[in-house]
């Protein structure tokens, strides 16, 4: 049991570092693309990788669960993909977009209470509140926090608003499903409607500076949206939708990692902050 505890841990460290990292890979995309067309390589190069497994895998699961699986790939990839980027490429505050992408696990509670009759215990929402107190005083001490574009901003709300269903609906419906299996049909149906915006948008490879942000897009489709949706999905299934989702919360820290070996200051307000944010999902994932 320990060791089983210990796993979901080391999974959940791997994906809070590879979604912290996929920051600097969306901003190096929207030097040269726009958008639509960062969403667009990213999920589809994640489904041309995992076409010919999803293929293999679509006979493997009950048919009555492919449509639920399509629809998280929909909610869980396709859809959050396009809304961060819009919104980052209109240059809506990271820490704005910090706080906001940390509502993820109020919302899987919320949602889950509301519509998939789900009970919270009163520990669990009290570790969720704590980790969110600390991510907010952290990103708000990275400068202030401004709104001035609120239809943007509202796309990222959105997006963690999606991302608490497709939490619920994997946790409800798609529980003793194989996440690898799942995770691959998911992202292999999103190939039509990425193709399809490519076709309307498609992406000029002339010029150098335009092959580097989409080779960094095209690493972010496999190692963000490929490789992250299967531990992701592998998370839920061992540990459960909420302590899955607490993830965002550590998304952040990465970043405080990143600037940290690039010689950024990282005083005590952070540390402690770390501290916190570590205390809230201790308690939300305590036996």
């Amino acid at each position: 049991m320990k060791n089983g505890k210990a796993f979901s841990w080391i999974l959940f460290v791997l994906l809070a570092f590879i979604w912290g990292s996929s920051f600097i890979l969306i901003k190096k995309g929207t030097e040269n693309l726009d958008g639509w067309q960062i969403g667009a390589v990213r999920i589809f190069s994640a489904s041309i990788v995992f076409l010919p497994f999803g293929l293999v895998h679509l006979r493997q699961l009950p048919k009555s669960k492919v449509p639920i699986v399509i629809l998280t790939g929909v909610l869980g990839n396709l859809l959050p993909a396009f809304l961060f980027s819009i919104a980052i490429e209109h240059n809506i505050a990271s820490s704005l977009a910090g706080i906001l992408n940390s509502l993820t696990p109020l919302f899987v509670i919320l949602i889950g209470v509301l519509f998939f009759q789900t009970t919270i215990s009163r520990r669990k929402m009290i570790g969720v509140l704590i980790g969110f107190v600390g991510l907010v005083i952290l990103s708000i001490a990275k400068g202030p926090v401004s709104i001035s574009d609120l239809g943007f901003t509202m796309l990222i709300l959105l997006a963690t608003i999606l991302y608490g269903v497709n939490v619920n609906i994997v946790g409800t419906f798609l529980k003793g499903l194989d996440p690898i299996k799942m995770a691959t049909v998911s992202i292999a149906f999103l190939i039509i409607p990425t193709a399809i915006v490519l076709w309307l948008k498609p992406v000029s490879l002339e010029s150098a500076e335009v092959r580097e942000s989409v080779y960094a897009i095209v690493l972010l489709g496999l190692l963000g949206s490929a490789a992250a949706t299967v531990i992701f999905y592998a998370l839920i299934k061992r540990a459960g939708g909420l302590f899955a989702s607490l993830v965002t919360y550590v998304i952040p820290l990465i970043a405080m990692f990143w600037g940290f070996l690039a010689k950024e200051d990282v005083g005590l307000l952070q540390l402690g902050c770390l501290g916190i944010i570590l205390i809230g999902v201790y308690l939300a994932n305590k036996s």
